[in-house]
């Protein structure tokens, strides 16, 4: 009898990975140039050889320019970064935001795994850490999905402390990788020193997953408001124009921040909506850094 994880992977299979096969893989097989390459041997000097690459202890003995030859390492390693704290549990039924996260690491664990990546992941849930180290087949996919499926979002009620999870993931990728932080990014913390020194080592992007609750006030008269983290909780009359208004400010503020700390640190950030089709969501992630492609 199928796991939960199974049926989850052969309906995403079906609806997003067969649209999506492809599109990643090549994005960003060639965005290492260099980071892992193996040295091969010699040969002579042509024209339109880099110059760089020309060995001159190898020239001067043998009176003839000869160049260094590598092998690029083309195999990639991806680590995900995945927020399982109290705010991800917000959203309707079955479609809330760790739902969303689930489907989407499931997805990106396939698809890279088919290129012959290997994929980890660093799971956060009530402030502890648990690691999938990297791998590439299917059953590997699934450990990632059941280890989701093991830490319930918002368990315990922890908050997000994305600056350890930044740190974990440097501390965890040796080598040059590829790091995907899917998370909502609600939370307090000095994140940005943690998130610059990984996208120095590190290419780096941010998946935030985003549902209608973390941004809209609805107007229902006199409501419990719940801070999605610390779980207090305060009543107030949502139809209050001032506090409308305060509302709005806060997430508008709380945006920009997000939006200034990634552009300076480098790091591209892209907005999944959990009310949106996840391949589209997908799609759009893919057209936006082929457009930001050197």
């Amino acid at each position: 009898m199928a796991t939960a994880p199974e049926k989850l992977l052969l309906r995403l299979e079906w609806k997003v990975v067969r649209r999506l096969d492809g599109r990643l893989q090549g994005d960003h097989r060639t965005a290492y140039r260099g980071s892992g390459i193996d040295f091969t041997g010699l040969r002579p000097y042509g024209d339109g050889d880099d110059a760089r690459h020309i060995d001159w202890n190898v020239t001067a003995r043998l009176d003839e320019p000869h160049l260094r030859v590598f092998t690029e390492d083309r195999e990639l390693t991806v680590w995900l970064v995945l927020d399982r704290s109290a705010s991800m549990a917000a959203g309707r039924p079955g479609r809330g935001k760790h739902d969303v996260l689930a489907e989407l690491a499931l997805v990106l664990a396939r698809l890279f795994g088919r290129g012959g990546n290997r994929v980890g992941a660093l799971l956060f849930d009530t402030g502890m850490l648990r690691v999938v180290p990297p791998g590439t087949s299917r059953r590997h996919a699934l450990r990632i999905a059941a280890e989701l499926e093991r830490t319930a979002a918002g368990r315990g009620g922890a908050t997000t402390d994305l600056a350890e999870m930044l740190d974990a993931a440097g501390r965890l990728a040796r080598r040059r990788a590829l790091v995907l932080v899917l998370s909502d990014f609600i939370g307090d913390g000095d994140w940005e020193r943690s998130l610059q020194r990984l996208a120095r080592r590190h290419e780096v992007a941010a998946l935030r997953i985003v549902d209608t609750a973390d941004d809209v006030l609805p107007e229902a008269g006199l409501i419990v408001v719940e801070d999605a983290e610390t779980g207090e909780q305060l009543v107030v009359d949502s139809a209050d124009p001032l506090l409308r208004v305060r509302f709005r400010e806060a997430v508008d503020a709380r945006d920009a921040r997000l939006a200034a700390g990634m552009r300076r640190a480098g790091v591209p950030v892209h907005r999944v909506d959990t009310g949106r089709d996840l391949a589209e969501s997908l799609v759009e992630v893919v057209a936006r850094t082929r457009n930001r492609a050197p």
